[in-house]
């Protein structure tokens, strides 16, 4: 199995205590969805691109996104030192199943993107999970251009038709394509006074 037949499921943090436990992020909607998680696909820092399965003893959730893991084999501080880490991986075919108006981010690239205003403006390249928030990116007249995944604007996917519709703000995309304004009142020339 490869990383492109997984979606990753979160980070080993770092060992918790002497008995082999790990404090491990995760990036899912509802961490009690993999309390009975029985094998979790590995990625040592030490071999990227690499990965082990390794078969899950304890799954303990600590708060929405962090929980205790105990791998079956991993039984003193020392075995989960080289963890420290690691991503986490499932493969795609285990993804849990969404609600009708829900998608995967992978699921959409490539899709035709559609303004309710303005119609037809690009294609879907990929997204950027970024601290604040998730963008999706799209080309448009040949510019990068990001767009903020929130319900307000990207509204659904239409996967029979490939195209992912959203109703963007006035304005976004001429910002992306008017030159700055620093650049436009800067002179082309120095002149002394």
């Amino acid at each position: 199995m490869t990383l492109d037949d997984c979606y990753e499921l979160g980070s080993v943090v770092k060992p918790h205590g002497l008995k082999g436990f790990v404090v491990a992020a995760f990036d899912v909607d509802n961490l009690d969805d993999y309390r009975k998680l029985k094998s979790v696909l590995v990625e040592l820092p030490t071999a990227p691109g690499k990965l082990t399965d390794y078969a899950v003893e304890k799954l303990q959730p600590q708060s929405d996104a962090r929980a205790l893991l105990k791998f079956k084999g991993i039984d003193r501080i020392e075995d989960a030192e080289p963890l420290r880490n690691a991503k986490l991986w499932r493969p795609l075919t285990e993804l849990p199943n969404l609600a009708e108006d829900q998608f995967y981010f992978h699921d959409v690239v490539g899709y035709l993107v559609v303004d309710e205003q303005l119609g037809e403006l690009g294609t879907v390249e990929t997204f950027y999970e970024l601290p604040q928030q998730d963008v999706l990116s799209m080309r448009y007249k040949g510019v990068e251009v990001l767009i903020p995944v929130v319900d307000e604007l990207v509204k659904q996917a239409d996967q029979a038709a490939r195209k992912l519709f959203v109703n963007l703000p006035e304005g976004l995309l001429d910002v992306y394509l008017t030159p700055a304004s620093r650049e436009r009142d800067e002179p082309d020339e120095f002149v002394e006074p």
